[in-house]
């Protein structure tokens, strides 16, 4: 239990204030991108500033961690679309209901997802497009692209950042969390070496092949080579987003 206490509190450096664990800040080891490359990346905001990442999944439902929204009211969130910054340009658009996993659980980061409904419907543009989501977890070693406003080895970025990552083996990753925490079916693994996402990247996209395979949920430290970082299924997880969300 120690060694989780201290997973989680590293975890909470991701987000803004204390709403959420580790990953979320800007993209370690990425690159600086266009919204256009990306445009089913959300900015989610608390009160009017980037908290976590989130996904563009249909033109009034948007997906993002749990532990992004934990704690918060609908009244006080909304998301940015369409805008390489997190602070300026593009949409924003206020949040009507967050459907947070009833079975959410903080201490262990089971079920760490949130369908968010939008108060308006969306336009779609260049900068402004939904991804598909997939219905398998991607094979060990494939490419996935992680991206996001987390943070950098330079601190904390303005513009998008992105990198490309692989799968890691399941009972490698399982193992090296053995003595942290638990990597339970709903989670896969992914890293590359000096590459990550980090604070300020929770609840943002992993994709493969063009479809939504992962939500960025937790880990140990910042592209630390034996603990890569951990995504909530978006294959295991389908049942409950089609069940809030019409994608």
């Amino acid at each position: 239990m120690k060694g989780l206490q201290l997973v989680i509190a590293c975890l909470c450096v991701y987000s803004v204030q204390s709403l959420a664990p580790r990953l979320d800040g800007r993209v370690i080891g990425g690159e600086v991108v266009e919204i256009e490359q990306y445009p089913y990346q959300v900015s989610l905001q608390h009160n009017g500033a980037h908290i976590c990442g989130a996904t563009l999944i249909s033109d009034r439902f948007v997906l993002t961690a749990a532990h992004c929204t934990d704690g918060t009211y609908e009244s006080e969130l909304s998301v940015r679309l369409g805008s390489s910054y997190h602070a300026q340009g593009g949409v924003v658009v206020r949040v009507s209901k967050t459907n947070q996993h009833e079975d959410y659980d903080s201490d262990n980061m089971y079920n760490d997802i949130t369908v968010l409904e939008l108060t308006e419907s969306v336009q779609y543009s260049a900068g402004i497009q939904p991804v598909r989501l997939t219905s398998y977890d991607p094979s060990e070693n494939s490419e996935v692209v992680i991206s996001g406003w987390g943070r950098t080895s330079g601190g904390n970025p303005s513009q998008l950042n992105a990198a490309i990552i692989n799968v890691v083996n399941k009972e490698t990753c399982v193992d090296n969390y053995k003595d942290i925490n638990d990597v339970n079916d709903d989670m896969f693994c992914a890293a590359a070496p000096l590459k990550d996402a980090c604070q300020g990247d929770s609840g943002g996209p992993l994709v493969g092949n063009g479809q939504l395979v992962g939500v960025v949920s937790w880990g140990y430290g910042c592209a630390q080579p034996q603990y890569p970082g951990v995504y909530t299924s978006v294959a295991n997880m389908r049942d409950f987003i089609y069940k809030y969300a019409q994608v």
